[in-house]
């Protein structure tokens, strides 16, 4: 907690924290964590009427974490507070014992009345910061409540299983047999979603590549995308390459159906580039691929100035997975809520921007890029989109219809959102389909 109030991820600060515990106490270390941070911002205006003075920065995310144990676990109230002020030893600050045990007792008592002042309103009680809620209201309105409640909801653990090598159908037998309950969703032939999400050492066929973790709403990128055997595809901003095996898959399915019906003479090999900034997160794109026994061409370079990675052959297929502000995935990293700044919006649509314009010089005449973000807001989304469309007159807006197979799904004035829990229990994606008309200049 103090690591992401300092400015850090939650995912780094924990992959720190977590190589000092054993195994068996990891998930519930990382569980406190996450909830912490996920009620921190209505937690610490409660905290905060009972403290009297400056109080450092460790010790007030504990503070935090106590509060959260008592608010939102099951744990005995009494043994919460005697194990706070243990860990405020461990810290390295004894004399901050008597503190913590004052201050979480008096949040015990009164916590009822001290969140109701809090909860009166809305940022605090969702605990979101003020400027997103006001974002949020702005772009939907209708389904502000809904999007403030499923971030703080846990999510699903979804799955993609490689339908070249098994079914979703299949796989739900397999997990059944090893005693895990899950089922398929029916508008995604691709996706099982466990009941219980579990690590992925449990999962049968992982290591070998059977299944990935992919949220259902993630994995409508490949076949809105369209690829086709033997065109060459571009994948810009890949890591951690979800979407790239998943192209690769799609590629391979199409490839053994062309087989079966007669239209090809043998295996066709996808001609694949994934392209990302630093060489440390290309180097995930490669251990997927590894597990998932997929190639592809491999680039380090910069998605704005192509020249870093391109061999001047125009791609038929491009996805643009664009950097952005995360807020569709929340409920998956609610450290978004902590380290996300309101300048950060329009940085991150200049930047989209920019990456598109430059992705647009890549493609063949006639072919397709797929523009796709995990934000909800349209400053990421339509409009950097319909800012594109004005400066490149030769690029037109291609149909989404096959996102129409999701519940829920929200059509926007280009292309389609999908909402965070929502019908359709994905979490938030923007997506637009784009066409090269002419060669254009």
């Amino acid at each position: 907690m103090h690591a992401v109030l300092g400015g850090q991820a939650a995912d780094a600060a924990l992959a720190t924290s977590l190589s000092a515990v054993g195994v068996a106490d990891a998930a519930a270390v990382r569980a406190i964590a996450l909830g912490t941070i996920r009620w921190y911002l209505r937690l610490a205006p409660a905290i905060d009427t009972l403290l009297t003075g400056r109080v450092e920065g460790p010790v007030r995310a504990l503070l935090a974490a106590g509060a959260h144990q008592i608010e939102y676990s099951r744990h005995a109230p009494q043994l919460t507070v005697h194990s706070t002020v243990d860990a405020a030893r461990i810290l390295g600050a004894p004399r901050a014992t008597g503190l913590v045990n004052a201050v979480l007792r008096r949040f015990l008592a009164e916590r009822t009345a001290l969140l109701g002042r809090v909860d009166a309103q809305l940022p605090a009680r969702t605990a979101h910061p003020s400027w997103l809620v006001e974002l949020i209201g702005a772009a939907w309105p209708e389904r502000l409540i809904d999007i403030l409640a499923a971030n703080n909801e846990h999510p699903p653990l979804t799955l993609r299983v490689d339908l070249t090598k098994t079914t979703a159908r299949d796989y739900v037998r397999r997990l059944d047999e090893a005693s895990i309950e899950s089922h398929e969703i029916q508008w995604m032939p691709s996706a099982v979603t466990l009941a219980h999400p579990i690590s992925t050492d449990r999962l049968p066929g992982f290591a070998e590549g059977l299944v990935s973790v992919q949220d259902s709403g993630a994995q409508l990128a490949g076949p809105l995308l369209e690829v086709q055997p033997g065109m060459r595809i571009l994948d810009v901003c890949a890591a951690p390459g979800g979407k790239t095996g998943h192209l690769l898959e799609l590629v391979d399915a199409k490839a053994d159906l062309g087989e079966a019906d007669g239209q090809a003479p043998g295996r066709l090999v996808a001609d694949l580039t994934a392209v990302e900034l630093e060489a440390d997160r290309l180097a995930l794109i490669a251990q997927n691929l590894a597990r998932l026994g997929r190639c592809a061409r491999l680039c380090v370079g910069d998605a704005r100035a192509p020249e870093t990675f391109w061999d001047g052959r125009p791609f038929e297929r491009i996805l643009v997975d664009a950097p952005c502000s995360a807020t569709g995935v929340i409920r998956r990293h609610p450290d978004i809520k902590l380290l996300r700044r309101p300048g950060d919006i329009p940085a991150f649509a200049a930047t989209q921007l920019e990456i598109l314009r430059a992705a647009v010089g890549l493609l063949a005449p006639g072919g397709r890029l797929l523009y796709s973000t995990c934000s909800i807001l349209p400053e990421e989304n339509e409009q950097v989109v319909a800012a594109l469309l004005a400066a490149e007159p030769q690029v037109a807006v291609a149909s989404t219809d096959g996102a129409g197979v999701v519940p829920g799904v929200q059509p926007r004035p280009i292309g389609v959102q999908l909402l965070p829990g929502a019908e359709a229990g994905t979490d938030g994606f923007y997506y637009a389909c784009l066409e090269k008309t002419t060669a254009g200049t």
